[in-house]
């Protein structure tokens, strides 16, 4: 599993085959708010948003704290290999990211809000890694689903990448891309952290707040 090209994305040819159809069961409704955790349906008015930032236990306990967040789930996403299993990606050989998937309201809380945080909350320049994290699912990413929501990530990746080069922290590597079909992970993966309260948090950052931000 850790071998020295987990670091490394795979051929498309070279990924493994995965299967046509997920092969588990979702609980019915999200275990802090309450609401679906399967959201291929959202209500009218809302948005979707994805990000990948590292481990998606610690990711997905910020955003679902975040009012104006309806509903969030964990899953693989940006990758080869359809329906995935956990132990999959984590062998490096599938391609995706551990993702994070939102579902706001944004009335209540703006997209760029939600970018801003995703910035702050990981470190965006360490490529195929978060801290002591290594391999290809824990890479930066930014899956939007809008057209402006790529502008307001390509807008605001510019103002922090401007931030941590002057301050000379490196240069940001996130992924950013149309969003890539969406796999929902294993049940025991969603809400983790609501299950298991003191269970593994990577929050490796920069320390930097977003610009402009108090």
């Amino acid at each position: 599993m850790f071998s020295r090209h987990k670091s490394e994305l795979v051929a498309d040819d070279q990924a493994l085959a995965g299967r046509s159809e997920r092969q588990f069961p979702l609980a019915a409704t999200h275990k802090v708010l309450g609401t679906p955790l399967v959201t291929d349906e959202v209500p009218d008015g809302y948005e979707v948003a994805f990000f990948g930032l590292g481990c998606f236990w610690g990711a997905e306990e910020i955003y679902w704290q975040k009012p104006g967040v309806w509903s969030t789930s964990v899953g693989y996403a940006g990758g080869t290999t359809p329906h995935p299993s956990y132990e999959e990606v984590c062998s490096g050989r599938t391609n995706h990211t551990e993702a994070v998937r939102i579902v706001f309201d944004p009335a209540k809380v703006s997209y760029a809000d939600l970018v801003k945080t995703f910035f702050e909350v990981h470190d965006p320049t360490q490529g195929m890694r978060q801290g002591n994290d290594i391999g290809t699912q824990y890479r930066s990413a930014i899956y939007y689903t809008t057209p402006e929501q790529e502008q307001t990530a390509r807008e605001l990746t510019a103002i922090y990448g401007a931030e941590l080069e002057r301050r000379r922290l490196g240069s940001i590597t996130t992924e950013i891309r149309t969003a890539p079909t969406y796999y929902y992970a294993e049940d025991l993966h969603q809400q983790y952290l609501a299950k298991n309260p003191h269970g593994y948090r990577c929050h490796s950052n920069t320390g930097v707040k977003f610009p402009g931000t108090a």
